[in-house]
């Protein structure tokens, strides 16, 4: 089947393009942009006054399948995705069991097969059940075909074992995704430490768990020549040691989340457990720093850490619930209002970030609107304004700060591999 998309504001860092034109669609591949097509298509979308651009890539999610399907599923996890504008994500291995062999990698591809929504990339543990006291078997799950790994929601705290893991990952052709915590420091703290812990009474994880980490782990990179990826930077020394490590030539790349340039320690203050999170939400001046890590490219990814937990896990005391937020659905909105209404990127660096720079780090193929590339395309209403709420939500739990808020900016439609999976707001992939 053949799909026109027609008059859109086209937006591809990956061939330059940034303009009005059309797309024509075959065999579930770009077979052409140019301006003003005039195939003959069976089905044709106008996309005058939107953004078209390559499918979004969430480089970081977990879909709790296998083991926790009460709080997510790869099937309501991609749903979720798929509303967000996203058509590929990567599944961490934080599952149970952990994603940590061969065997149960291939268990997990035949779950994706069954029930995704959207392209499903694997991330496998760096080390045996997370555990971080021996390696993984890091060929072999290579060889089974995940596109990472990670260990995250844990560190790998012994040094020898993250730089045998480095090796590893530099042998098989894979890049390690870095969980940055110094478990010594943050110990059982539960929101960022300084004045606002203190007057809430609540115990404090300080910034240096998690730039000593960076520092720590960039350094064993550098001498590795490995390359690694820091997940979730939430700080400003982060931001500043990831910098000065690009200039020395170091491999390394880095990712955040909307909720650590959207939101900060302040919103803590209710106990509201749904501001709880692992790195946790920091300052104003950290958001800032962020932000300027995004515009002149020291971070080159936005992920969702999309961590869906259950209404009872999180309706208790703040020190008791879990960590981690959803974010798939609200993370090109948020992304919209704090970055490009804001002027701290272009809607071509915003693209950049969710989509061609998580895909070329993980080496999948994806994030081009480049001729014969997958047709992976969203598209996407630059001023549509929508109030976010409960019952709106695709995903399996319903962990968001951002519930009640209005957003602006959001995917309309939706192709994966040339089959429309939404369509003007609604999910038409089952």
């Amino acid at each position: 089947m053949k799909c026109l998309i027609k008059s859109g504001r086209v937006v591809d860092p990956a061939s330059g393009i940034d303009e009005i034109r059309d797309i024509l669609v075959s065999g579930g591949k770009i077979e052409k942009i140019a301006k003003n097509i005039t195939d003959k298509a069976d089905r044709t979308m106008d996309a005058k006054g939107m953004i078209v651009s390559p499918g979004l890539v969430d480089m970081h999610a977990h879909l709790r399948e296998p083991g926790r399907e009460d709080k997510e599923t790869i099937r309501t996890g991609t749903r979720a995705a798929v509303r967000g504008g996203f058509t590929s994500v990567a599944c961490m291995p934080n599952t149970e069991p952990a994603i940590d062999s061969r065997g149960i990698v291939k268990a997990v591809k035949n779950m994706i097969t069954n029930g995704a929504a959207c392209n499903v990339f694997i991330i496998g543990a760096v080390t045996a059940r997370r555990a971080g006291k021996e390696l993984a078997d890091i060929a072999g799950m290579k060889a089974e075909g995940v596109v990472a790994v990670s260990d995250d929601g844990s560190p790998v705290s012994d040094p020898l074992v993250m730089a045998k893991a480095m090796k590893a990952c530099e042998k098989a052709g894979l890049v390690l995704v870095d969980h940055c915590e110094d478990k010594a420091l943050s110990g059982n703290g539960v929101m960022n430490k300084g004045f606002i812990s203190t007057k809430m009474g609540l115990r404090g994880i300080p910034r240096e768990s998690e730039y000593e980490a960076i520092r720590r782990d960039i350094d064993l990179a550098g001498k590795t020549k490995a390359s690694i990826h820091i997940a979730h930077v939430s700080c400003k020394e982060s931001v500043d040691i990831i910098r000065k490590a690009k200039r020395a030539g170091v491999r390394v790349t880095a990712e955040t989340a909307p909720h650590y340039f959207s939101l900060t320690e302040d919103c803590c203050v209710t106990y509201d457990t749904n501001t709880k999170m692992n790195p946790p939400l920091r300052s104003k001046e950290d958001a800032e720093a962020l932000k300027k890590g995004l515009s002149d490219g020291t971070i080159d990814v936005i992920a969702t850490d999309h961590a869906p937990h259950t209404d009872s896990e999180k309706d208790v005391e703040f020190d008791f619930a879990p960590f981690g937020i959803i974010g798939l659905e609200t993370a090109l909105s948020l992304s919209v209002t704090e970055l490009v209404d804001a002027g701290v990127l272009s809607w071509s660096g915003l693209i950049g970030k969710l989509s061609s720079n998580p895909a070329g780090i993980l080496g999948i193929g994806r994030g081009s609107l480049k001729k014969g590339s997958p047709a992976d395309i969203v598209i996407i209403d630059p001023d549509a304004k929508y109030t976010y709420s409960k019952e709106s939500i695709e995903s399996k739990s319903k962990n968001s700060p951002f519930i009640g808020w209005e957003l602006k900016g959001r995917a309309v439609s939706v192709m994966v591999g040339g089959d429309i999976v939404m369509k003007d707001g609604r999910i038409t992939k089952e």
